[in-house]
């Protein structure tokens, strides 16, 4: 019995140390960097898009397909094993060289997925806009081949003007977004802050909806030059309101142009009627004019109170503001004429 106990004996070790040889080849290919394609380097990664609700199995194939240099279950197994294969987040992903399974798990548990991120800038208008999102990389343009209608209806708002809808502001997304994801975020985002200025607005102002207090915000961007100025200015076109008197705003009638305009605004464009020319037309144009900062918001729905119906740019920027026609005459004779 003695040497089939010593056969057993021996055949006992020599599978325990296969089970640590085992063992230590996988916790040393856990550290080991990942092969990938000699065209993925740090500056070209290998994109990888995973989709909501993909199985670990179906994620380890993907990653093999992808290009990423491991038997499928073998990260397959990592993955179960870990306990973290419901953890691991869908998203858009960029892999580098020295990539581990370590590492490759603990990027998709963290949900560490790869980021852009686009400014839009207040005062702009949609076409702007729109030019920004198309110029981006890394998006997916599917908004492209439509219209500005269907754009809108895609993002939730059908029927809706474009002008003004969407909040100056910097977007972070992933890689690969859809632009109409992008319009969407900085829709909301302007829904969110116009609800605010809203709620938070003085008593008694002739502005009757957030809407109206939208296109007011609008002509403030515009013709804000000075952001001490914006509350004056706020405050001047809301005076105008009370009394009925017409905005007379350079900005609105520059929107109506469109196209036409050239850079120089004559008088005759501010004598030819169009539906956004205050000069010839009474209360708000009926649609924004622009992107309105929340600053600019805040200036329709909280004007300083103050006493000017007029104001005229000093050319450094900020306004001079009076209470009479004679007092802005004169204001601009000296700013304007050089008089």
């Amino acid at each position: 019995m003695m040497p089939v106990k010593r056969v057993l004996m021996g055949l006992l070790t020599l599978s325990l140390l296969a089970v640590l040889v085992m063992a230590g080849s996988v916790w040393l290919w856990l550290d080991r960097p990942l092969g990938m394609p000699a065209t993925v380097t740090a500056q070209q990664p290998l994109d990888v898009a995973i989709a909501p609700g993909t199985s670990a199995r179906a994620l380890s194939k993907q990653l093999t397909r992808a290009g990423i240099d491991a038997p499928g279950w073998a990260l397959f197994a990592y993955f179960r094993l870990s306990g973290e294969s419901r953890r691991i987040q869908a998203g858009s992903y960029e892999f580098t060289p020295g990539l581990t399974p370590k590492t490759l798990l603990d990027k998709l548990v963290r949900g560490d997925q790869a980021f852009r991120q686009i400014t839009l800038i207040e005062g702009w208008n949609y076409r702007q806009v729109f030019q920004a999102i198309e110029s981006a990389r890394d998006v997916q343009q599917d908004t492209a081949a439509m219209d500005v209608s269907e754009v809108m209806a895609l993002i939730g708002k059908t029927g809706v003007h474009p002008e003004g809808q969407f909040f100056p502001d910097t977007y972070r997304f992933p890689k690969n977004a859809k632009a109409s994801s992008i319009l969407r975020s900085a829709s909301v985002a302007l829904d969110r802050k116009l609800a605010q200025a809203w709620a938070e607005r003085d008593d008694g102002l002739p502005l009757k909806s957030p809407r109206e207090a939208l296109i007011l915000a609008s002509i403030i961007e515009k013709e804000t030059g000075a952001p001490q100025d914006r509350a004056d200015i706020g405050g001047v076109f809301i005076n105008r309101m009370r009394i009925g008197m017409r905005l007379q705003t350079d900005p609105t009638v520059i929107y109506g142009l469109g196209e036409r305009f050239d850079g120089n605004l004559r008088k005759v464009d501010l004598q030819t009627d169009t539906v956004y020319n205050t000069y010839t037309r009474a209360g708000l144009p009926p649609t924004p004019i622009a992107m309105p900062s929340y600053a600019s918001m805040l200036a329709a729905v909280q004007p300083s109170d103050t006493k000017a119906f007029y104001f005229v740019a000093r050319g450094d920027g900020t306004s001079q503001f009076s209470v009479t026609l004679a007092e802005h005459n004169a204001a601009v004779r000296r700013y304007i004429l050089g008089r």
